[in-house]
């Protein structure tokens, strides 16, 4: 009897069984005192015939991204026992399925011969995007075993940079022409073993391969046969060209519920289409990379990564912040007499840097937002930048007359609360105009405005915050 859906088990316990296993594997291999050669090697025998065939049969019933995710889970030497289970004819979409970091392990493990097994297994625009990690010679021979269509078509989508919407095409689709009945085209799909994955619309294009419009199989379906498929089709459909940034594909896939779109060449030609599954994949992907910048790692890191590694990938912003601190520190040190005099601006200052480092993450993250959305033009950046500064003028007020109340009640100082009222208004104004101005400034000389913005933003505003409090301090109270 089959598993209902509900009774299947989660990806999360698959994991669990599996790590169970290979914890029983490497117990019962690990050599025990007292016990002969002969011995272990039968237990060896038994345990390669038990564990693994059992581990094994649970990765068949694993879908290639599931088995992806476990992978990303495990130590490296865990890691590999479960690669070697897994069956040749996975390997090439599980390579696609998993992290950067963990592919480049897998990769590293497999031969020559496998890794071109594994890639020739593959479409072109697949191969395309698992080319980077593979060693040249590998694509090499992968190349040289394909057909010239398909050659031409990896060619092809080798070409595009990265980001753009040539590198998230796909050339699995289905053309027909605008001059035939739709029984022609009825007759045809019915030729065919499946229709490609998140097909929703067939591509219409003319004698000559210039793309003409769109026919949804809904209109397919309930449309006289006898009428002419130019009579029903969309004809002005939104459609993309290779060069496009993929930002803008994924903007388009949003605002229209796109299942698929037409990618169109300067010539008008059908050159491949864009699916849901690689805009979702490529959002995910710019996603976590964000998340990363945001935290001042320089790439993808495996979780399972040797320490070095790991310190390789992790030092850069944390010199940068040492940097940082140091100003801080040197900052605070021009008021060392201030502080003496008022132990009082000690406890205060870190109320001032925070809420101001706050209020510029804030803002960066908007602005940041706005940026890959497209939505800041030179017309619109001053309105924005003004709106921002009123934003922060009115919290400032807000925050910090009740910080001054706080003061005043703690140290029964009217003259302190009113300087923590002045510095808080001050330190987010100063994070209002710092976070519109660095990721704007960022993106204009070419950089990516997420990467290390927020540890830019929180540098500026310890330092300046604990520069304006401690200097309306000295300036009032010393």
């Amino acid at each position: 009897m089959s598993q209902t859906e509900e009774d299947r088990p989660s990806v999360q316990e698959r994991l669990e069984e599996i790590v169970e296993l290979l914890r029983k594997h490497e117990a019962a291999v690990a050599p025990r005192e007292g016990e002969d050669d002969a011995r272990r090697e039968l237990v060896k025998t038994l345990v390669h015939t038990l564990h693994l065939a059992e581990l094994q049969k649970i990765l068949d019933e694993l879908h290639p991204a599931d088995i992806a995710y476990v992978l990303e889970s495990l130590p490296l030497e865990e890691r590999l026992i479960v690669w070697e289970l897994v069956k040749a004819d996975r390997e090439g979409d599980i390579l696609l399925e998993v992290s950067d970091a963990v592919r480049e392990t897998l990769i590293a493990d497999m031969d020559k011969a496998e890794l071109v097994a594994a890639a020739g297994r593959l479409d072109a625009d697949e191969i395309a995007d698992l080319a980077p990690d593979l060693p040249r010679e590998v694509i090499q021979d992968v190349f040289q075993s394909l057909s010239p269509q398909e050659r031409e078509r990896l060619r092809e989508a080798m070409s595009y940079p990265e980001d753009t919407v040539g590198a998230l095409m796909d050339f699995d689709m289905i053309s027909i022409r605008d001059d035939v009945r739709l029984e022609v085209v009825l007759r045809y799909l019915r030729r065919l073993d499946e229709l490609p994955d998140h097909t929703d619309q067939l591509f219409v294009v003319d004698r000559n391969g210039r793309f003409r419009g769109l026919l949804p199989l809904n209109r397919l379906l309930v449309t006289d046969p006898d009428v002419a498929v130019e009579d029903v089709m969309v004809k002005e459909p939104v459609r993309l060209q290779p060069d496009e940034k993929a930002q803008e594909a994924a903007g388009a896939f949003e605002r229209y519920d796109l299942v698929s779109a037409p990618v169109v060449d300067d010539s008008g030609r059908l050159i491949g289409r864009v699916t849901v599954n690689a805009v979702v994949d490529y959002i995910r992907k710019e996603t976590e990379n964000e998340m990363l910048s945001a935290g001042g790692l320089l790439e993808e890191e495996d979780l399972f990564a040797s320490v070095w590694k790991s310190v390789k990938n992790r030092w850069a912003w944390l010199a940068v912040n040492l940097v940082t601190a140091f100003i801080a520190s040197r900052v605070i040190g021009l008021f060392e007499h201030s502080i003496e005099k008022l132990v009082a601006l000690a406890a205060l200052m870190p109320i001032v840097a925070g809420i101001s480092g706050n209020s510029g993450n804030q803002t960066i993250t908007m602005i940041v937002r706005a940026l890959a959305l497209g939505q800041i033009s030179a017309a619109n950046a001053r309105q924005l930048f003004m709106k921002e500064i009123g934003v922060s003028l009115l919290n400032g007020l807000i925050w910090g007359s009740v910080v001054g109340m706080f003061a005043f009640l703690i140290y029964h100082d009217w003259q302190l609360g009113v300087v923590m009222t002045g510095a808080m208004v001050l330190s987010l104004m100063l994070a209002a105009v710092m976070g519109v101005a660095i990721p704007i400034t960022m993106q204009k000389l070419g950089r990516d405005p997420a990467i290390g913005s927020s540890v830019i933003i929180t540098a500026i505003t310890d330092s300046g915050g604990f520069f304006i409090f401690l200097g309306l301090a000295t300036v009032f109270l010393v």
